[in-house]
């Protein structure tokens, strides 16, 4: 009996407790009235705006005008591979990256970085006014990180981005960086010249040099961007930056403009880059640098050539199998020449028709000689 009583006791409180429960859930806030104490003191109104002391500064006014007027000109460029599904043999796109680009003139064609569209194999550009275009590649510099593409866009939809000139820039310049990162809208970022005449790797590996270094914040998504000066004139395009992180971490660079015009007319008209030529090819520079050699030897002369009419001379095998070795390049317009690299930056600053004064040694004598260039197909 005592054992049942004491059963009923706690039955009964846990029918207390849950009335009480059910009792509180019941119960719907008064939401119209305030949770804490009411405010009685004398109305709250917004904060009055400070006005300006005057309009906005020249600099700030030039920056704006400048990017109203440039960003015209930037493109988003789409990159994207076809893949086929392995089970049902179905094609897709699978896109393989972006960056941005600009117009280039009112032909249709567009200026980016070679390692934004590398190995796509469909491209897309969208302009500014948000239209989307299929591209055409007309041609690539991998060495300089430069490609050209083609757009059958309207005329009065493609606005080119005036040109300036590289040489002339000093550290300390303002820039402009604009960009149309993941085609969300178009950025402006602004810094300065931190730096001239850099060297950065291409894919190729191949050394670009008189490379732009600043400050202006550069991400991945601006690639292939321009930058400007403070008149909002091309001075470069937007290529690398470095960082451990992948972000910008202030430090960027860009092909100089000098560079991109002296490509870019060669790359429309031909396809490809035609570089001002001696006629001769080299013994790997592998092989020469094992025998104590330092300059480029001469191996082969192209028939009647700049080289070959300078009276240079290629390296020869004797019926008994002895080879006499050919000239070796030591000095090109009295730029010292140890590499490959070394004479085609020197021919970079040339066209066909000019005169470079070259120094050689073959048997053991130095040597001068004037070659006149000619023009020759670099792929």
């Amino acid at each position: 009996m005592r054992n049942l009583a004491y059963a009923k006791g706690i039955g009964v409180i846990l029918l207390v407790l849950c009335a009480a429960i059910l009792a509180v859930i019941s119960l719907e806030p008064d939401w119209g009235q305030p949770l804490g104490p009411q405010y009685s003191g004398p109305e709250v109104k917004p904060r009055t705006v400070t006005p300006l002391p005057g309009p906005l500064s020249a600099e700030e006014q030039a920056t704006i005008k400048v990017f109203k007027r440039v960003a015209q000109s930037v493109v988003f460029i789409e990159n994207t591979a076809i893949q086929r599904d392995p089970w049902s043999l179905n094609l897709f796109e699978v896109p393989q990256g972006n960056g941005s680009g600009f117009v280039w003139n009112t032909s249709g064609h567009i200026i980016t970085n070679f390692h934004v569209i590398y190995d796509a194999d469909q491209i897309r550009v969208v302009l500014a006014d948000q239209n989307s275009y299929p591209a055409q590649v007309v041609g690539v510099a991998p060495d300089y990180d430069l490609a050209v593409l083609h757009v059958d866009a309207p005329k009065d939809k493609l606005v080119p981005v005036p040109i300036g000139r590289s040489k002339d820039l000093q550290v300390g310049q303002k820039v402009l960086a604009i960009g149309n990162p993941f085609g969300l809208d178009h950025t402006l970022t602004t810094g300065i010249v931190s730096a001239v005449g850099r060297t950065i790797e291409s894919m190729t590996g191949r050394t670009i040099r008189g490379v732009i270094q600043t400050d202006a914040a550069i991400n991945p998504g601006n690639s292939g961007g321009p930058l400007l000066d403070s008149f909002g004139r091309l001075i470069g395009v937007n290529t690398q930056i470095i960082s451990p992180s992948g972000v910008f971490a202030g430090i960027g660079f860009a092909v100089p403009v000098d560079i991109v015009n002296r490509v870019v007319p060669q790359l429309i008209q031909y396809g490809r880059i035609m570089r001002p030529s001696l006629g001769v090819r080299f013994i790997p520079q592998q092989i020469s640098a094992s025998w104590g050699i330092e300059g480029l030897v001469i191996a082969q002369l192209m028939p009647d050539g700049p080289a070959a009419q300078a009276g240079l001379r290629g390296t020869l095998q004797s019926l008994g199998g002895g080879i006499r070795l050919g000239d070796i390049i030591k000095q090109v317009d009295g730029h010292p020449i140890r590499t490959v690299d070394d004479i085609l930056d020197v021919l970079d600053q040339h066209r066909a028709g000019d005169q470079v004064v070259v120094e050689y040694e073959r048997d053991g004598q130095r040597y001068h000689t004037t070659v006149t260039l000619q023009m020759v197909d670099t792929s």
